[in-house]
């Protein structure tokens, strides 16, 4: 019998997680041994704290945590009346979870194209999508860019639509110098371990300046619950447990010196890649500053450019090889090849390089390097 071999660890991984741990492992344990020793483990007092913080950071002046980003999606959905019968208007090239959220619901996703340089929504493309059953208007701030929320809200108010942002990888993105989380009606974090403010397990939260439709998240967060045993609504079990808040309330003190680290490494990929022909680099609106989630450039040769970067030790992800409206989950909808042209570009071009605070400057300079080298070599080499 064969035995599998154990996967060698790349030389550059995607995220070193253990690094930022050992970056703060004596705040981290101080915070889940207050915890522990509470053994108040659900709706602790690190969970209201957290929310009022991250609510503060965000600009708005109520959160609510629950379980994980789909969750928080689907409850705002909810708690806005989204169900049978309403479409929501939203893009393909995305996490499943975005569009998952809107069917979870009973309500039918409406997949509008996105720009091919910020990879958010195409605000020209938004208001030909609309239709009577539209019901609320849901961009995503992919890889840390801010949607173009001053085009896609003018549209909303002239349709009277609300925007809920799916900020999942966006925590600290700024747009005219307001923060994700305050650029719509309301928002949607996710904060899974991978993501500039991540915890150490599933964890999201809705945010919102709107206290009343926080209020019903909260309730259909905790069984429907308006007091112990008195159930108002049908609800579900989605409540953020209290070691997660207390891990995320210890690095959210970090995350603006994150964003500032991962910019400088972005701007060492930039440094070398500015001119290399065959590869389309990430960029900023002018009115804007992204959180630099992820770096993710175009190359026409992406799988050939991957492959040579694992032979060099070098992890990387391709965020998303195959767009939500060809996706088998999504079959009902009747999306076919051709229907969202950037989007499917998109899908067979993308690359995302390693990216994180603790990423060495030299190690991403060697990288770009790599690919600056790869893409300077005429297709067919030996």
């Amino acid at each position: 019998m064969r035995i599998p071999q154990e996967a060698k660890t790349p030389a550059v991984p995607m995220l070193d997680l253990k690094a930022q741990y050992r970056r703060l492992a004596p705040e981290l344990d101080a915070a889940l041994r207050g915890v522990l020793e509470s053994a108040h483990f659900i709706g602790g007092e690190d969970c209201g704290l957290f929310e009022r913080e991250f609510a503060e950071y965000c600009g708005v002046s109520h959160a609510v945590g629950v379980a994980n980003g789909t969750d928080a999606l689907a409850l705002a959905l909810k708690a806005w009346g989204i169900g049978p019968g309403c479409d929501v208007v939203t893009v393909a090239y995305t996490f499943v979870g975005t569009g998952e959220a809107i069917l979870l619901c009973g309500a039918r996703p409406v997949f509008v194209d996105v720009d091919p340089t910020s990879f958010t929504m195409d605000p020209a493309q938004l208001e030909k999508a609309l239709t009577p059953r539209t019901k609320l208007i849901l961009p995503v701030h992919l890889y840390g860019h801010p949607a173009p929320m001053k085009e896609i809200r003018q549209i909303a108010a002239r349709h009277g639509l609300p925007v809920l942002e799916d900020a999942a990888q966006a925590h600290g993105a700024e747009l005219d110098e307001k923060r994700a989380g305050g650029l719509g009606h309301a928002a949607c974090f996710s904060f899974y371990p991978s993501k500039n403010l991540g915890a150490y397990g599933d964890a999201g939260m809705v945010v919102s300046n709107d206290g009343d439709f926080v209020a019903r998240v909260r309730e259909l967060a905790n069984h429907g619950e308006v007091s112990k045993y008195e159930h108002r609504v049908p609800g579900t079990n989605s409540r953020l447990d209290t070691l997660q808040a207390a891990v995320l309330r210890v690095k959210l003190r970090h995350l603006d010196l994150w964003n500032r680290e991962r910019r400088e490494r972005v701007a060492a990929y930039h440094d070398v890649l500015g001119d290399a022909g065959g590869v389309i680099l990430p960029r900023e609106r002018r009115d804007s500053r992204s959180a630099w989630h992820l770096y993710t450039i175009r190359v026409p040769e992406r799988d050939r450019l991957k492959a040579e970067l694992a032979g060099k030790g070098i992890a990387t992800a391709v965020h998303y090889p195959r767009p939500l409206h060809l996706q088998a989950a999504f079959k009902s909808l009747g999306g076919r090849p051709g229907d969202l042209p950037v989007s499917e570009q998109l899908s067979r071009e993308v690359l995302s390089l390693p990216l994180y605070p603790e990423l060495p400057l030299e190690a991403a300079s060697r990288i770009a390097a790599e690919v600056r080298a790869f893409s300077a070599t005429p297709v067919g080499r030996a």
